[in-house]
């Protein structure tokens, strides 16, 4: 049986979580687990309610380690709890992965030193802080290090894990079942494809945000120091 648990956090972005996590319970023989200090009704940043399955106490060792992000990590990178959780599964776990912002809650955790990662694109070069290599990529891989870039890059970070754990064959399947064929109306999924009107406009919609979590990454990075 193949283990994989994704952090429920609370302001999550909730595609970040449940579009990896569609992917991941396509695969045979695998349970998902939606993992937090407590059983209780944890609001997205959407106002989607998700439910955790697990607690951190109870959490079996997991084969694949999964940080999704929004708006709630910046709190959660002086998380004790958070952080020590996150670290005692990292040292056995086959994969330590993110999607989104998430891989700066497993920086502040002292994982990703040293190791290429995404990001979401307004945080990305806060990866640096905490010791890891930002990449412009929508999958990094680095040994065991695989990370997933904004939002929908989650659903193509876990086709990419799957094909890897149980072939691409697997995955091909999974990604049919779910008729995962992208064909956007606009092409603006990115600040470069955007233009910098559009892209300006969305940093200054996200400068708060963005600047509480530069100030926690920040903190994180001297705590690692």
């Amino acid at each position: 049986m193949l283990h994989v648990g994704l952090l429920v956090i609370p302001g999550l972005t909730q595609l970040d979580l449940t579009g990896p996590a569609e992917v991941f319970s396509r695969m045979p023989d695998t349970t998902v687990h939606l993992v937090w200090k407590r059983i209780e009704p944890m609001k997205s940043h959407s106002g989607v309610i998700l439910m955790p399955t697990v607690t951190f106490a109870d959490c079996p060792q997991l084969d694949v380690l999964c940080v999704p992000g929004g708006f709630g990590i910046a709190p959660l990178m002086s998380d004790a709890e958070v952080l020590d959780f996150l670290r005692r599964q990292a040292a056995k776990a086959r994969y330590v992965t993110s999607v989104c912002n998430g891989s700066l809650l497993l920086g502040a955790a002292g994982l990703l030193k040293g190791y290429k990662s995404a990001c979401h694109w307004s945080m990305r070069d806060q990866l640096a802080l905490l010791g890891a290599i930002p990449v412009n990529q929508r999958v990094v891989k680095d040994r065991n290090r695989v990370s997933g870039g904004g939002v929908t890059a989650g659903i193509d970070f876990a086709l990419t894990l799957v094909a890897e754990i149980a072939g691409p064959e697997v995955a091909k399947a999974a990604q049919l079942t779910l008729e995962y064929a992208p064909a956007p109306p606009f092409d603006c999924g990115t600040p470069e494809a955007a233009g910098s009107e559009l892209a300006d406009k969305i940093r200054a919609r996200m400068a708060n945000g963005v600047a509480q979590h530069r100030a926690a990454a920040e903190a994180a990075a001297r705590a690692l120091a």
